[in-house]
């Protein structure tokens, strides 16, 4: 995910790729107490930017993004803007994270299944504010490292495999809400399938050349879809790119 602010304005977001062994280790106190500071100045920014749920606001507040960012830019992991990463991938945007777990509207109880995994900052958020996260990542490598990351980090309630989102994780669903992490033509109908009734799911969609991001929510009488913003994502890879899966075709009240 990579993005830039305004709810009303472009977003920029990217799912983020990262290689192993580019983590610095503990700050010391003077950089904790920087990294204290500049986290108050960006909390005040997204609440004027519409973040208003109390509950994500202080998630934001307790995960360290310093620890999802190269050392080099450890400096700035609280300005409100995406940071480079391995491979020439970003981090998210503060912003985005927040936006995409509010629109989630979890409450503590749930269990979320997460496409995308990258570096395991927004799965770190998701633990907070939910009772289990499931995370899936395509790429072997940046899987293992995620996962291996959050657990270092205490995110017990994180489960990270690799494999194909495009599938969700039918063993362990339904999930109470689904968050994707990169754009797709449309919704794959296996997330559909494995989301409870009454359950979420957020992700961005193709509109011919332009990305926006949804809100789905699962009614007795389908999918009901808020379209919420626009954003730029990398694609989905995988099935989800092959013309032969079913997918969810999304319509707007």
């Amino acid at each position: 995910m990579r993005a830039q602010s305004a709810a009303c304005a472009r977003v920029i977001a990217v799912m983020v790729i990262i290689g192993a062994g580019i983590y610095a280790p503990a700050q010391s106190g003077t950089d904790a107490s920087q990294h204290a500071a500049a986290r108050t100045t960006l909390l005040r920014q997204l609440r004027t930017q519409g973040i208003s749920d109390e509950r994500v606001l202080a998630a934001l507040e307790r995960v360290p993004r310093e620890d999802f960012v190269r050392p080099q830019d450890r400096a700035r992991a609280y300005a409100n803007q995406a940071l480079p990463i391995a491979g020439g991938q970003t981090i998210s945007q503060p912003y985005i994270v927040a936006l995409m777990s509010q629109l989630l509207e979890l409450r503590g109880g749930e269990r979320v299944l997460e496409v995308g995994t990258g570096s395991g900052y927004q799965a770190a958020i998701l633990s907070v504010l939910a009772k289990e996260v499931y995370s899936i990542e395509i790429d072997p490598a940046l899987a293992a490292t995620a996962g291996e990351r959050l657990q270092r980090l205490g995110y017990a309630n994180v489960h990270v495999r690799a494999g194909d989102g495009f599938y969700g994780w039918p063993e362990v669903a339904p999930f109470d809400a689904v968050i994707v992490t990169a754009v797709a033509p449309q919704i794959p109908q296996r997330l559909v399938e494995q989301l409870r009734p009454g359950g979420r799911l957020v992700m961005p969609l193709s509109e011919g050349r332009d990305q926006v991001l949804v809100r789905a929510r699962n009614q007795e009488t389908g999918l009901a879809i808020e379209r919420v913003t626009e954003v730029v994502f990398v694609p989905m890879r995988g099935a989800v790119r092959t013309p032969s899966p079913p997918l969810f075709a999304p319509r707007t009240p």
